[in-house]
């Protein structure tokens, strides 16, 4: 239509599922706040779990991909530490399996604490036996009620509690990461420059330059290369069980 208009995209998503850039701005906050709230969440639930709450769980960020569910197992420095149980968007939920988990976690460490995508693949809420999920309705509110669902299922008996971060863990601005903001700033800087030059049709990205110490610059991808197309967590990220992350997932992004 020769309408001087261009389209430069800034990579903002959160849950961090852009193809070809290392991360997605916010990323690296999100996951700070995920990894800090479960592990003082885990200090509280151990503190009272004798008597009281031996089940919580956190529903996290995370439709389709599982990197900010993840991320909470960064917070787990030596085993026993929380979280106990991640679970992952791009993995099918095996009930059975889930629950035998849980009780083997209260039994070996006295609590079990669970890092919980909003959409993981449970059973839909219909399946659920009745009445496990029979709370507000039939679910109207399916976005933020997959982690009750998942801890009225997984309580297999105990107290349990279970929380949802929601906005909070894209807004804590408070104990934002230092990487992450000097990558936003980097990002949003590189967008007027590319406007600038007449670019069209392209977005900044982050690329990795090393891994320790983690180092990156910022580069410029086309758009038909990055639209529709979903970044998920590699599956050599996840532990063989399903239940929590790798070795080499943890030091992808720890430094």
């Amino acid at each position: 239509m020769g309408y001087p208009i261009q389209a430069i995209h800034v990579p903002k998503t959160v849950d961090n599922d852009l193809p070809i850039t290392d991360c997605c701005p916010g990323f690296g906050s999100v996951a700070k706040y995920v990894a800090v709230s479960i592990r003082e969440a885990g200090f509280d639930v151990a503190s009272m779990a004798k008597t009281s709450t031996k089940v919580f769980i956190m529903e996290v960020m995370g439709r389709h991909a599982g990197w900010i569910a993840a991320a909470g197992g960064l917070a787990a420095e030596k085993e026993g530490d929380a979280p106990h149980i991640i679970l992952f968007p791009e993995l099918a939920l095996d009930e059975p399996k889930f629950l035998a988990r849980v009780k083997e976690c209260v039994e070996k460490y006295g609590y079990c604490a669970v890092s919980f995508p909003k959409a993981s693949r449970m059973p839909t809420v219909n399946s659920l036996p009745m009445p496990v999920c029979a709370m507000r309705s039939v679910m109207r509110n399916w976005r933020r009620g997959t982690g009750d669902c998942a801890a009225r299922q997984g309580q297999a008996g105990y107290k349990y509690h279970w929380a949802v971060a929601d906005y909070l863990q894209r807004a804590a601005r408070h104990i934002a990461s230092q990487v992450d903001v000097e990558q936003a700033y980097a990002v949003g800087k590189m967008t007027v420059e590319l406007a600038l030059q007449g670019r069209n049709s392209v977005m900044p990205t982050i690329v990795r330059v090393s891994d320790k110490p983690y180092k990156w610059k910022i580069g410029v991808a086309d758009l038909d290369k990055v639209a529709n197309v979903e970044k998920m967590l590699p599956r050599d990220y996840i532990t063989e069980d399903g239940f929590h992350i790798t070795a080499k997932g943890a030091s992808i992004w720890r430094p």
